[in-house]
């Protein structure tokens, strides 16, 4: 039996697909990437509490503020003065101010703001030097604060 003479067919596969899945791919990578600010700096090393909770709620607005044990704030890998950190800490409501008014939801300059600033204090951080910053942060309407700690027997 003759075997059929098969002719040189000259294929050009449909890349349309494949295409369409990776963008796909990429869209679903791209929402589901957390595009939050939060830096946990390695140099802090947080205190140990018995009553540490895991993190619930990871939608709302955050600021995290590191805080090495002299007291500096550790912002952008690096290490800023009370008068850096105080500057740093009105950019940052302005900012929020800013992307409240482009949402659609302005906050006026007296209104509490809706970032929840997280504080990472080292365990050797002199409390003097953390209650200064939250004063700070309150001064420009940040009012709701959460504070970093390690689960674990108290020391």
């Amino acid at each position: 039996m003759a075997r059929p003479v098969l002719h040189d067919v000259k294929y050009q596969p449909d890349l349309t697909p494949l295409l369409d899945v990776v963008f796909q791919l990429m869209t679903f990578f791209i929402m589901v990437s957390n595009f939050n600010q939060e830096v946990y700096d390695q140099r802090v090393r947080l205190p140990v509490a018995g009553s540490a909770r895991p993190i619930v709620d990871a939608t709302e607005d955050k600021l995290v503020l590191n805080i090495d044990p002299e007291g500096r704030l550790l912002f952008n890998n690096q290490a800023l003065g009370t008068e850096q950190a105080i500057k740093e800490i009105r950019y940052q409501a302005d900012l929020a101010r800013l992307n409240a008014d482009a949402a659609g939801v302005p906050i006026s300059a007296g209104e509490p703001l809706p970032t929840t600033i997280i504080l990472r204090a080292d365990r050797e951080t002199p409390f003097t030097e953390v209650f200064a910053l939250v004063r700070a942060c309150q001064d420009v309407g940040f009012t709701r604060f959460d504070l970093r700690a390690l689960s674990g027997p108290a020391l």
